[in-house]
């Protein structure tokens, strides 16, 4: 069915249209140029970054107005002056997220308290295969982190999956998934980046465990799997939201133009678009 017009989106994977070259550098210093960051790769289009002058965070919003996107939830970190003054430029149109560290301790622990206290965020995200070495989903490094965002009433945001860098994927198996719902039902757990190949799996786990959720990020709607639109359309109406990829690697064009041809019934855009991210999140409440 046609995508209302009506309805404000939230958008849970948007970042800053900047230079972001620097930031994915340290992959690919660990092995050789094969660990890149694969936008240029995986993405033959990407989007273009801020003009000369332009503040990005204010790019980023015009972006969002000429879709209807009514939140954006960008990453954020203290000492990253760009993203906290984004969030404080826009406070009724952005709000951050915080990729933990499992590797600090009890200091990442209170990092994504500060985090949380200071600039507000809503989600703590984690990269499992990114992080060196690796850090798979059910380690028990993340369950300090896994309890701390259950007290501070926040989603996780975890890749799953195999990842778009070449990294070994076994810290994002899909079938860790399970153990951490299993000892945290309490927690928000928002998987990122589809979770291919295993999206059958998946598709289990989400109609098994009430507080886990889909996120389409990364994905071109054209590319979102059959299983998860599916599972959209019936049981799991309340399970997937949307999220995209700006600019990291998709445009916001191409995005909303093959959402126009997602097969999704009526009664679930508003789900899919706003209505489970705002509730999952607590964003624009």
């Amino acid at each position: 069915m046609p995508r209302p017009s009506t309805v404000g989106a939230i958008d849970l994977m948007m970042g800053l249209p900047v230079d972001d070259t620097a930031k994915y550098a340290d992959l690919a210093d660990r092995r050789d140029d094969r660990s890149a960051f694969p936008a240029g790769t995986l993405f033959t289009d990407r989007p273009a970054r801020a003009a000369e002058g332009t503040d990005p965070a204010d790019a980023l919003v015009a972006e969002m107005d000429r879709f209807g996107i009514e939140w954006g939830m960008i990453p954020v970190h203290p000492q990253d002056a760009q993203s906290v003054a984004a969030l404080r430029r826009h406070p009724d149109r952005l709000v951050g997220s915080f990729r933990v560290d499992p590797a600090t301790g009890m200091d990442g622990v209170r990092a994504l308290v500060r985090a949380h206290e200071e600039l507000g965020v809503k989600a703590a995200t984690a990269f499992p295969a990114g992080y060196q070495p690796p850090v798979p989903i059910n380690l028990a490094s993340m369950y300090p982190l896994y309890a701390k965002c259950i007290e501070l009433d926040i989603p996780i945001c975890v890749m799953v999956g195999v990842p778009g860098p070449r990294l070994p994927y076994a810290a994002q198996s899909v079938e860790l998934i399970d153990e951490v719902c299993y000892f945290f039902p309490e927690l928000r757990f928002v998987t990122r980046h589809g979770g291919e190949p295993w999206v059958d799996l998946l598709v289990k786990l989400l109609v098994k465990w009430p507080n886990l959720y889909y996120s389409t990020s990364a994905f071109a709607p054209k590319r979102y799997p059959e299983q998860i639109v599916r599972l959209a359309n019936g049981r799991g109406a309340e399970k997937v939201l949307y999220a995209g990829y700006y600019p990291m690697g998709l445009t916001l064009d191409r995005i909303f133009a093959e959402l126009d041809e997602l097969p999704l019934r009526d009664e679930v855009w508003p789900k899919f678009l706003r209505d489970n991210a705002a509730r999952v999140f607590g964003i624009g409440a």
